[in-house]
Parts: structure tokens; sequence; C-alpha cells
């Protein structure tokens, strides 16, 4: 024998000891423990197992089927999935007939296949710490590079508003010059007009011009409001006003409305009264305040189509402009049948505030009313215009009254004492069991005056029932 195959022999024989002693250690490793060994254990199990079985295979030369299986299972478990495929591939060239290599190779493409999630939400293996901490950099790194884009953005921003800003107060000086020559200069207003629609070249420059006209026609009136809205057509800016109310963003509709109004252009009046039913309650206010101004034969006309709720909000408004520009006032009975419950309510507190006694005869149906509210509100009003004629009235109502409004009557009575209702509101005083009542209607009886007073001493005196307290309550001058 040669002295190479002295030194093989023993090498072979070596081989197979190694592999005697250490397969079924490194099999129990890998199989057996699998539920309780780590990741980095396994794939060192494996590495020790696979250079086993390598040096296996270098030693027999052949492959042997089970051999491939168990390194591909070996593989399989360790999560080496390109191995594992390349073990299975080279179990199923030996064997083709066998079902087991197929189904271990589907379920690796299960496993290995992505999804449009895998790659919008790649996964961080948070048992290794450098895939960590490259994610966290990946975060810092965008949060860093979003800061630094966000305030480079918001500091042009804000460069580009202080240049506006800047700009239009140079124009805001340019316009009130020119205008005011153009009120003034009545020779030379057509160079004013030239030089106007010169400087107003787009529509950022007309809109700030709009603007200061809208401003100055404030302060204007006679003639010289006459003048600037005719200069106000002369520069076709009604065109660009009446375009603003037919846009989609309720602010620029909103300032298309102030501007017609100010400028009296009554073209687009039906678009303005569409925009009654708006869902937006500032377009719907803005609405009704500029067919105030616009409608000159029936400026409170809008009342009539008002489908939606007419807020107290847009009730104030609306009084306050009748006030501040000392437009006539209208007979509010008209809207006392409104079928918007709202619009009765304003109706009867534009009564009240205005005085209009004359119209009590058509508020006395509404104390049969179905709305609780408009019934309060009718009691309340009639009560304060001092309406004696209604008394009868809201006796024969009251048995039948909500809690709330039986107390209305009691203190409407209070504001028009009459000794018609003495009899009555003793009546509530005896039969009532709510100590407001009877306080309201002991009141009542005070304020009718030396006939109530009388009345309520019998009361105090009586050995029918004990009113003193009440009695002495409402007479007593440090309350």
């Amino acid at each position: 024998m040669s002295n190479r195959r002295k030194h093989i022999i023993p090498a072979r024989l070596s081989a197979m000891l190694i592999f005697a002693v250490f397969m079924p250690f490194t099999y129990s490793i890998v199989f057996a423990q699998e539920d309780t060994i780590a990741v980095p254990e396994l794939n060192e199990s494996f590495r020790v197992a696979d250079s086993l079985a390598t040096v296996m295979m270098q030693v027999y030369k052949f492959e042997d089927y089970d051999n491939l299986i168990r390194r591909g299972d070996w593989a399989f478990r360790s999560n080496q999935f390109n191995k594992a495929i390349e073990f299975y591939e080279r179990a199923l060239q030996l064997q083709p007939q066998q079902e087991y290599p197929r189904e271990q190779l589907r379920l690796i493409s299960k496993k290995t296949r992505k999804t449009i999630l895998d790659y919008m939400f790649p996964s961080v293996s948070f048992e290794k710490s450098s895939t960590l901490i490259q994610a966290l950099m990946v975060v810092i790194i965008y949060s860093t590079i979003s800061m630094i884009l966000l305030l480079i953005y918001i500091l042009f921003h804000r460069n580009k508003l202080q240049k506006l800003d800047k700009l239009k107060q140079e124009l805001k000086e340019k316009y009130q010059t020119k205008l005011m020559d153009y009120l003034f200069d009545v020779e030379n207003s057509t160079d004013v007009i030239d030089k106007i629609n010169a400087v107003a070249k787009d529509s950022f420059k007309r809109v700030i011009l709009a603007d200061e006209m809208k401003d100055l026609m404030v302060n204007l009136s006679g003639d010289a409001a006459d003048r600037m809205r005719d200069l106000y057509y002369k520069l076709n800016l009604d065109v660009d006003s009446e375009m603003k109310v037919f846009s989609y963003k309720w602010h620029i509709k909103v300032k298309g409305f102030r501007e017609l109004a100010f400028m009296n252009i009554k073209r687009v009046n039906e678009e303005i009264v569409s925009c009654l039913q708006s869902r937006n309650p500032i377009v719907r206010m803005e609405a009704q305040l500029a067919l105030v101004s616009l409608n000159d034969e029936d400026r409170f006309s809008f009342l009539d189509n008002i489908k939606r709720p007419f807020t107290l909000w847009e009730q104030i408004n609306v009084h306050e402009m009748i006030v501040a520009h000392n437009l006539e006032i209208p007979d509010f009975s008209r809207w006392l049948n409104s079928p918007n419950r709202t619009v009765i309510l304003f109706a009867l507190r534009m009564i009240k505030v205005f005085d209009q006694k004359a119209v009590w005869e058509k508020i006395i149906p509404l104390l049969e009313n179905e709305d609780v509210e408009i019934r309060n509100m009718s009691i309340f009003v009639l009560g304060r215009l001092k309406i004696k004629e209604a008394l009868p009235h809201f006796k024969h109502i009251y048995k039948s009254e909500t809690y709330e409004n039986c107390l209305a009557i009691l203190q409407a009575m209070r504001n028009m004492p009459d000794e018609l209702v003495i009899n009555f509101l003793k009546l509530v005083l005896d039969k009532e069991d709510d100590v407001q009542l009877q306080i309201e209607a002991t009141k009542a009886i005070y304020e009718i005056g030396e006939v109530g007073e009388q009345a309520l001493e019998k009361l105090m005196n009586s050995d029918y029932k004990n009113y003193q307290i009440i009695i002495k309550h409402v007479l007593d001058k440090r309350i």
C-alpha cells in the first residue's frame, strides 16, 4: 500500500468517527429543541452540521437523498431559504417521484413571497442590533431633512408674506392718492383713470383696488359716492365682484356680496337670493345683509325666502343694520304667518323693539300656536307692549300652558296691572303649589295699586290658608 493510501484511510476513518459522534448531538439541537433555541444558535448548529455533511460527501464522492433532505430541513429551520431550495432541488434530481421536497419548496415560496405592503412597510428584525440601529438612523436622517425643508419653506413663505404686505401698503397709498385726485380733480379724471388702470394690471392689484374703493365708500355720500360708483364701473370692477358671487369658495363669495352691496350693483340679486339657502351660516347672513342694501323697494323681502333656521346671530346683524343705516322700518306683522318658525320669532322681537303696538291683534292668534317658544314670545311681547286687551286671552290659556309660559303670563300681567285680573291672580295664589308661581301672582296683585294692597292685607289675615310668608316676602323692600 502506498504512502498516499495510508494517509487517506486514517483520514476517512477520522471523518466517519467525527460524523458518528457529533451527528446525533447536532440533530437534537436543531430539531428536538427548536422551540427554545434562538436563531443565532440554530444558524451555528446548521453551519456545524452542514460542514460535517459536506465532509462526508467529499469522502464518499456521492450525494444521498436522505442527507440532502436533512440538510434542506436544517437550512429551512435556520431561515436560510436559498440553501434549503438548493438541497431540496438536488434531492428531487435524485428521486423525482418524492412529494416532500416539492411541498417544502412550495412552503418556502409562500414564506418568501413579498406583497406591496412588504415594500411599503419593510420589516425590521429587532433581534439584530445593527438592523435596529440602521432603522433608527434612517428615521433620524428623514426627520432631520424634513425639519430642514420645513424650516426653509417657513422662511420663504414668511419672506413672501412680508413682501406681499409691503406691496399691499404701497398699492394702498398709490390708490388713495389717485382716488382722491379722481374725486376732486374732475377735469383730469380721464388721465387719472388711465393711471389707475396702469397700476392695477393683474388680479391681485385689482383686488386691492376694489377693497380700497369699498373702504372709501363708507365715508362718502351724495355726488362723491356716485362718482366712486361710476369709477367702479369704468374700471370693470363690477364684473370682478359679480364673478366672486359665483365662486365656490365661501369667503370669496361673501366678499362679492359686500362689494356689490357697497356699490349698489343689483344685476346678480337672484344669485344672492339663492344663497339664502346655503348650508354655510356666514354665506346666509352676508346674503341677507346684501339684500337689505340692494333691494330698495322691499329691503326685507328676503324673509319670505328663508327656509333654513334664521339664527339669533343673523337676527342681531339685521337689527344692527337697520339701526346703523337708519333704514325704514317695515311692518313686521307681515311675517307672523311665515312657515319658518324662526322668522316668526324674529318678527315678534322686532315688533317689541320698534314698539309696533298697532299690530297686537295679529299677535293674539299666536297664543294658540303649536310651538311653545312662539307662544312664550307672544306672551312676552304682549306684556312688554302692555296690551291689556290680551288679558282675557291670558286667563283663558293659563290652565293648558307649560310651567314656563304660566310664569310668563303672570309676569305679563304684572307689567300691565289691571283690577280685572285680581280675582284670577288670587285664584292662582290659592290653587298653585309652586312657590315661584305664587310669588309672581302676589307681585302682580301688589302692582295693581291700592286695591291690590288691600287684597293682600285680607289674605294675610285669612284663616283659610297661611299666605303670610309669601306676601311678606313680596312686600319686603329689601328684596
